[in-house]
């Protein structure tokens, strides 16, 4: 058999294998349809921040940095021995230094709750009776 014969055989068996694959079973429209979606211009997103932003993450990581160095050196200073090997500043912040504002005094961070004293008051009038 010749190359040519066999082309006049097969050629028409594989058009008709594409054709039924393309438009039957409904490929060349879910390729069209991807095209499509690729042609359309998406939306570029950008993220920016702002360059203070950035500086005053940097400069909060750095001065946090120096902080637990400080902490670390302070209780060696102290020697590794003293107060029975308790780190003492353990979970501790640093006091906001900023200044007071106009109408409050300088007594400490205003967000700090302070300590409760609600249950010594609320029992005054049986204190009072009993030193009577």
């Amino acid at each position: 058999m010749k190359k040519s014969d066999l082309k006049q055989i097969i050629k028409p068996l594989v058009k008709e294998c594409i054709h039924e694959v393309l438009l039957e079973e409904g490929l060349l429209s879910n390729v069209v349809s991807e095209v499509a979606k690729g042609l359309q211009a998406q939306p570029i997103v950008e993220s920016y921040q702002p360059p203070e932003e950035v500086a005053v993450k940097r400069q909060m990581k750095q001065s946090n940095r120096k902080l637990k160095e400080y902490k670390e050196n302070l209780m060696k200073s102290m020697g590794e021995s003293a107060y029975n090997g308790v780190n003492l500043f353990e979970g501790t912040d640093p006091i906001q230094e900023s200044q007071p504002q106009k109408g409050h005094s300088d007594l400490g961070n205003p967000h700090d709750a302070g300590v409760d004293i609600s249950s010594m008051m609320g029992n005054s009038a049986a204190i009072w009776q009993a030193l009577k």
